[in-house]
């Protein structure tokens, strides 16, 4: 079928509303990549298995509904029940009997699969009343874990693609682009470009051929925002390209994503296919002249192709390499075409601002970064996952109150913002405000929303090593400040963790950052020495140690630590059995002892002694 008009779509929203209303219940099963990985997809199989042996009054197959990540990923496998929203969490496939007997065939609770909150060791019967869920404002997130993402009729059934048809049929393209300005959205993506001067300096370039690109290449390590709201919510990512695409005036899009994500381009692949197959996509879509067209396109996996000129390269079969920028991809971008490039986050907004209206966006959030932001929490934190919070939640809330803390209660050391390009904040920023602005001044950046927490286990110096190692390996090598610079960079701080270095390579480090920033092509290089610049500004008496006393207070660094056995050694002889360099000897009860010459100090031995009786100096 066509659809053609607002009346099919609502007519499709209301036959899809009364097919679902016949089930008194209905089951949601987390399908993310996570949730996965971990054996959803055995628990969906269980429970159409045990469900096609039995009739349940006002109940079936088709009320158990698979999505896309709940966000919870410390605690999958997840069942939801709605209406009650109890939540079950780590479920195995011998628990779905049990689930289908109790809590939907009848009314009880299986309480051992209920999610214990770690601090007061309680036990929670709905999600809506969990820490992690009821601290968040989900917008972006609002489809992602709630419906099933392989399903139109399922995206139909909440609104989808009404906002579509409000923008093209009752607006002009002006007026999006305007309604887009004054919601304040900014570009999610990493840089917070206002999205609405974007799309109106597109617009406004004479040419006959426009380009509208999402991108979706999410390279920055324990990074997974765009790829769980793809698996989760596809065609609110397509509504939001299409209404993009309209405002502007282009005729095709592209989505870019990485070979990486097998699922999101599965799932994105079918909501193309689904919208062709309904006249959603294509020639005069919804009885309009409006023509528009998605092409996925993969990436193998560079990180410099999130760079957006980069990028454009990479989707015409070109090497993703940035060039220079005083051409403007939105005057000269794809095929040297203007052309718009907003990332995932960014287009899933757009729907709700022609829909609800720029005001209602406007609100949510600060003055200058307003709506919300996804963010992966990661590290050293009880509650791991998928969030989302109004602009300007502080650090601390985040870490605390929707990620419970930090693990086995040691101290905050530092969350990391921002990916490899992003910086480490200390504990003296946890009231920082997070948006683009705050956390620039404080020496970090938003990124596309990577959150990683550290405890006083962390090295920082060693921190900074990682992320420059990982940029030295990223870098495209198109310009010297970056190929160049990163790598030199990178060999005074392995230096500073080898016990090497002097204090005057701390300016060294300073004086190379800056040239660095001035000189290189694209954002990699310009970001580059964040990770270092901030772990100097905020934690530089580290340096200093590492320097000076030639040590590594966390001991992290192995050329700066050394294992020693103490007197709380039981001779249990599980070091023994974990030493692969057999460096430590010792009698079953006896005190063991590690030969310093052969020990590679690769912490295996720390890592299983229970009786903390392995000390590092």
């Amino acid at each position: 079928m066509t659809i053609k008009n607002l009346k099919q779509l609502k007519e499709l929203q209301k036959k899809v509303t009364t097919e679902k209303k016949k089930f008194h219940k209905k089951v949601i099963v987390c399908c993310g990549t996570g949730c996965l990985a971990n054996g959803a997809g055995a628990i969906l199989d269980e429970f159409k298995s045990v469900l096609s042996k039995k009739k349940i009054k006002n109940f079936a197959v088709e009320a158990v509904t698979e999505t896309g990540c709940h966000g919870f990923c410390e605690q999958g496998p997840l069942v939801a029940i709605e209406p009650e929203g109890t939540f079950y969490t780590k479920v195995k496939v011998k628990d779905i009997a049990e689930i289908i007997e109790d809590s939907i065939r009848g009314d009880k609770v299986i309480e051992r699969l209920l999610y214990t909150d770690p601090a007061t060791d309680k036990k929670t019967e709905s999600y809506r009343k969990i820490p992690f869920f009821s601290h968040q404002q989900r917008i972006a997130l609002r489809n992602v874990g709630n419906i099933a993402a392989h399903d139109i009729n399922e995206y139909i059934a909440v609104g989808g693609y009404q906002a579509l048809h409000k923008a093209i049929t009752k607006m002009q393209p002006d007026e999006v682009i305007d309604a887009v300005s004054r919601s304040g959205l900014r570009g999610r993506g990493g840089g917070g470009f206002p999205a609405g001067r974007k799309w109106r300096t597109c617009a406004d370039v004479e040419s006959d051929v426009r380009y509208v690109i999402c991108n979706a290449d999410e390279g920055d390590p324990g990074a997974f925002m765009d790829r769980s709201i793809m698996e989760g919510d596809p065609h609110g990512v397509l509504e939001g390209m299409m209404i993009a695409a309209f405002a502007v005036g282009a005729k095709q899009g592209y989505i870019y994503v990485r070979e990486e994500y097998p699922l999101a381009v599965k799932n994105v692949k079918a909501a193309i296919e689904q919208c062709e197959g309904v006249g959603l996509l294509g020639d005069d879509i919804l009885g309009t002249d409006f023509s528009f067209r998605i092409k996925i396109a993969r990436g193998a996996g560079a990180f410099v192709c999130g760079e957006s000129s980069a990028l454009m390269k990479s989707v015409a079969g070109e090497i993703g390499e940035p060039r220079a920028k005083y051409v403007r991809s939105v005057i000269k971008g794809l095929y040297d075409k203007p052309t718009v490039l907003n990332n995932v986050e960014t287009y899933i907004n757009v729907p709700l601002i022609v829909g609800k209206g720029a005001d209602w966006f406007a609100k949510v959030g600060t003055p200058k970064s307003t709506g919300t932001k996804v963010f992966s929490l990661v590290g050293k934190v009880r509650n791991t996952g998928l969030i989302e919070v109004p602009m300007g939640t502080t650090v601390r809330e985040i870490i605390y109150d929707i990620g419970g803390g930090i693990l086995e209660n040691r101290p905050f050391k530092a969350v990391q913002t921002g990916g490899p390009s992003g910086g480490c904040l200390p504990e003296s920023e946890l009231d920082l405000p997070v948006d683009f602005d705050s956390l620039t001044e404080a020496g970090s950046m938003m990124g596309s929303g990577g959150l990683i927490v550290m405890d006083d286990k962390t090295c920082l110096v060693d921190v900074a090593k990682y992320f420059l190692s990982f940029l030295v390996d990223e870098s495209c090598g198109k310009c010297v400040p970056c190929r160049e610079g990163l790598y030199q960079l990178h060999k005074l701080v392995i230096k500073v963790t080898e016990g090497r270095a002097d204090e005057s390579d701390l300016d060294k480090m300073e004086q190379l950052s800056k040239s660095i920033v001035m000189g290189s092509l694209c954002g990699l290089g310009t970001s580059g020495p964040n990770p270092l610049l901030s772990t100097l500004r905020y934690f530089r008496e580290e340096y200093l140690e590492h320097i000076r006393e030639k040590k590594c207070r966390a001991g992290v660094c192995r050329e700066l630590i050394t294992y020693e056995v103490n007197e709380k050694c039981t001779g249990c002889l599980a070091c023994i059995t974990a030493c692969a360099y057999n460096a430590i000897t010792g009698k079953k009860k006896e005190v063991h002892v590690i030969d310093q010459d052969t020990c590679t100090k690769c912490g295996a031995c720390v890592a299983v002694c229970k009786q903390d009786a392995i000390d590092v100096f």
